[in-house]
């Protein structure tokens, strides 16, 4: 199958070093290529039935890396599961305006947060009106920068609770409109000025396009059901960048094809990039090294232990005894096991593998 770390040595180092500016982008460049090769080292195993033997590398571990962070993202997800209320969640987007989408890339490092943080206090700030709420809901934001198509469009994710806690801790209050949590327009306004403010705090007020405060901005509410599936929709980027290896097609004189469903019309589409412009796509997505994707605000906060602990409570004295929670549909992990799953061989499909010795890394990678 065609990975993207095969389009990455391909292009070599002087093409690389050209495209990847930032020390973070380098660095993923880097991890992909050398990923479960023997530049990280790893261990050598030999089939008991044919003798053959199996290397079996290291993965790089970054965060931007396709191949990597299977269990962990699926640790993840087990565990905001199991911290979700049973409730029902509102799925909101936050989007920036195309007009600020090129300051937003050229200040990543601040305006990426800035978008979170901006986000959850216009939520919080219109929950705590108690013409809508009038409490203190659970915010889990994430934060995605592309399209399907891998274009750069910088937008947070909010999964919300519908309802929350009062300010007294005792009890649990639902929304003033059952058919919505806050209206969209006074959200999408609070949230403009909040950015604003923020980008004049940062002094980068004055280099911002002056039409993007002149629109309406983007922001979109949905029913999340019980929140289970948008977690499993979050949990597949959290870990990785939006290309999976499965939606690579083509690699072949300088053009990459990859596939993509459309949003709109769920129809399969393909787009075909020269590597270099493809290359740029995907460096446009590597985070600043530390940043945080995910964040939580409000009862989801780790501040508010206490509350999300209230919280809990209260809504588990009004479910029906019949009622299934929303932990009850997670399924728990396996036990750990006293001796390590016995592996088959990948040539004969027959023999078990027996572990021979450890490949070092080398002191300088190739």
């Amino acid at each position: 199958m065609l990975e993207l770390a095969d389009i990455v040595r391909a292009v070599g180092p002087q093409e690389r070093a050209r495209l990847a500016l930032l020390p973070s982008q380098q660095r993923a460049l880097q991890a992909i290529e050398q990923c479960r090769t023997a530049a990280l080292g790893g261990d050598l195993y030999q089939c008991q039935h044919c003798s053959r033997l199996h290397y079996s590398y290291h993965s790089c571990g970054n965060r931007h890396c396709p191949k990597c962070h299977g269990q962990q993202t699926q640790a993840w997800l087990e565990r905001e599961s199991r911290r979700l209320l049973p409730c029902a969640y509102y799925l909101v987007t936050f989007t920036v305006p195309a007009e600020l989408r090129q300051l937003v890339r050229s200040h990543h490092k601040a305006l990426y947060g800035l978008l979170l943080k901006c986000g959850a206090a216009s939520l919080q700030k219109l929950c705590w009106d108690p013409q809508w709420l009038g409490a203190q809901p659970s915010l889990l934001g994430v934060l995605h920068t592309w399209t399907r198509a891998m274009l750069y469009h910088p937008h947070a994710h909010f999964l919300v609770s519908a309802g929350g806690l009062s300010a007294d801790g005792q009890q649990w209050v639902e929304p003033q409109n059952p058919a919505f949590l806050v209206p969209v327009r006074a959200l999408s306004e609070i949230f403009r000025a909040q950015l604003r403010q923020a980008l004049k705090e940062q002094d980068l007020l004055s280099i911002a396009p002056k039409e993007a405060w002149a629109k309406d901005w983007v922001v979109h509410i949905q029913h999340a059901g019980r929140g289970e599936k948008v977690l499993g929709y979050l949990a597949r980027y959290v870990f990785r960048i939006a290309l999976s290896n499965s939606r690579l097609e083509r690699f072949e004189n300088g053009q990459v094809t990859f596939g993509y469903r459309d949003s709109r019309t769920q129809q399969h589409k393909r787009v075909c990039l020269p590597t270099a412009q493809f290359l740029s796509r995907f460096l446009d997505h590597v985070l600043p090294k530390g940043f945080a994707k995910v964040r939580h605000y409000g009862l989801a906060s780790a501040a508010n232990h206490k509350r999300h602990e209230q919280a809990l409570g209260l809504l588990e004295k009004l479910q029906p005894a019949t009622a299934p929670t929303s932990q009850a549909s997670v399924q728990s992990a396996p036990a750990p096991s006293a001796t390590p799953p016995t592996r088959l061989c990948p040539y004969c499909g027959i023999g078990q593998l027996e572990w021979v010795e450890e490949i070092r890394r080398p002191l300088i990678p190739p």
